[in-house]
């Protein structure tokens, strides 16, 4: 794929969606760590459900830290592999009570080092709390980079070095958003909603249905 084909893509995302932001409900940067550090294999509306209830209860690391591993778990527990999570939840914000105040670092190394913390999630704190211009790639920007042929690779890494190097600085922020939400609703895995795209005329897709509904 070329670069004006990109621009063309990323601009008709944009215009469509000029302020995107996760999906996931949160109001500071520690609710949004806590809320991606749940949402490993899990569905963001179950992670809703669950922190609709923490958050009024506990929603700051200090808060969090008093609660305790076994009280985190009786917010959490309708959430997959809420016992680990709820291990990693508690003891990132013991960590972040001891080293930082219980404030979220701006810091892509002090964020990996936080338990249940890769480089995804740290992607999605430095960009969706602070506007840092990282690119956190799942599933669906892996389906969708690869099958629009926008930034190809064979690993999700390799898919994040592409789109980094070949998004223009414009919408490096937003592109992470677009992808995410064209793979969950339109460019779906199993038949992509091809009829009902905006970009289907751009998408280098060879085997492109029909299916809008």
């Amino acid at each position: 794929m070329n670069n004006t084909k990109r621009r063309e893509i990323l601009t008709r995302l944009r215009d469509d969606n000029p302020h995107p932001t996760t999906e996931l409900n949160f109001s500071t940067p520690f609710e949004l760590l806590v809320a991606v550090t749940l949402s490993a294999q899990s569905t963001d509306v179950g992670i809703n459900k669950a922190t609709d209830k923490l958050f009024p209860v506990a929603n700051t690391a200090h808060a969090i830290a008093a609660l305790g591993e076994d009280g985190l778990k009786e917010y959490i527990k309708t959430i997959g592999l809420f016992n680990s999570k709820a291990k990693n939840v508690h003891r990132l914000s013991e960590i972040l009570v001891e080293k930082y105040d219980g404030e979220v670092p701006e810091s892509r190394e002090a964020l990996e080092a936080l338990p249940g913390v890769g480089r995804k999630t740290a992607n999605v704190v430095l960009n969706t709390a602070f506007g840092w211009p990282t690119i956190a790639v799942d599933t669906h920007i892996y389906r969708v980079s690869n099958r629009t042929k926008l930034a190809m690779g064979k690993t999700v890494e390799k898919v994040e070095e592409k789109l980094l190097k070949v998004v223009p600085a414009e919408f490096k922020v937003d592109v992470h958003h677009w992808l995410i939400l064209h793979g969950r609703y339109t460019c779906v895995a199993r038949k992509p909603r091809c009829g009902a795209c905006i970009i289907e005329d751009l998408c280098e897709f060879k085997d492109k249905t029909e299916y809008a509904e």
